[in-house]
């Protein structure tokens, strides 16, 4: 039997506010055995990049970060945000170690290439170092992870929170019994966009397929299930999709094989 390792994905708007943070933190702190947070922090930077005088650029969602963009998320992303949950962690008893994808090396990427958008300074993962992040897990030590990796040539990367979570968690599933949550603004996925309560509560490769085909999963709900999917064949035990104040209840969608 393989120990337990829960990854927790969050988005920027839940960290950013202060009451959705303690919560978080608090929910955070109350999971048993090992866990992992990786977190956004997306309206933080746009917030700054405005005061400063920068333009935010979005593409398809995805932000275009140009040499002074990077400076804003690197500040934003590895410094306020991620220090600001590494400190609410430690006041709640855990022993939290904020990193970027740099530090010890633990994410490498590859700059984007030039298709039909220049993303400027954003990253592709291509490699995690699970048996680095494993023995820190292992040493009582939890990663929180900004959404920042680097290329090995000195240059840091903005890189999707998504992305390095299911990179991660796929990474590390070699070591451990891995599920991976990814906390979302809505109860799980579901049936009717407009019925909060309509939630699928499993959700096979067949049922997906089925579902996208009769128009019931559409839009960015597509890409984050495809993850998912990918994520299990890559060895995590499961996927969960639920709100960020239930990921100590046995609700949401989870992903199966």
């Amino acid at each position: 039997m393989r120990e337990k390792l829960t990854v927790i994905k969050v988005g920027g708007k839940i960290v950013e506010e202060e009451a959705t943070l303690h919560k978080l933190l608090d929910d955070f702190a109350a999971i048993e055995g090992y866990k992992v947070l990786v977190h956004g922090g997306g309206r933080s930077a746009t917030k700054l990049a405005a005061q400063l005088g920068i333009e935010s650029q979005m593409v398809n969602g995805r932000r275009i970060t140009d040499a002074e963009t990077l400076k804003v998320v690197t500040m934003v992303y590895g410094g306020l945000v991620n220090k600001n949950i590494v400190a609410g962690l430690q006041a709640r008893g855990v022993n939290a170690l904020g990193l970027t994808g740099a530090d010890m090396d633990v994410i490498r990427s590859v700059k984007r290439p030039v298709k039909d958008v220049d993303y400027g300074f954003v990253g592709d993962v291509k490699q995690v170092n699970a048996e680095f992040l494993g023995d820190l897990i292992h040493k009582g030590v939890v990663p929180v992870m900004a959404p920042l990796t680097h290329d090995g040539a000195g240059n840091l990367l903005n890189t999707n929170a998504d992305t390095i979570a299911g990179e991660t968690a796929k990474a590390l599933a070699a070591l451990f019994d891995v599920t991976l949550v990814f906390c979302f603004e809505k109860k799980g996925v579901l049936r009717d966009e407009n019925d909060d309560d309509s939630v699928i509560p499993q959700i096979t490769p067949a049922e997906f397929k089925q579902y996208v085909a009769d128009g019931v999963i559409q839009g960015g709900m597509i890409p984050k299930l495809e993850n998912s999917f990918e994520a299990l064949n890559a060895g995590v035990t499961e996927v969960v999709i639920t709100l960020a104040s239930a990921i100590n209840e046995n609700s949401g969608t989870r992903i199966k094989k």
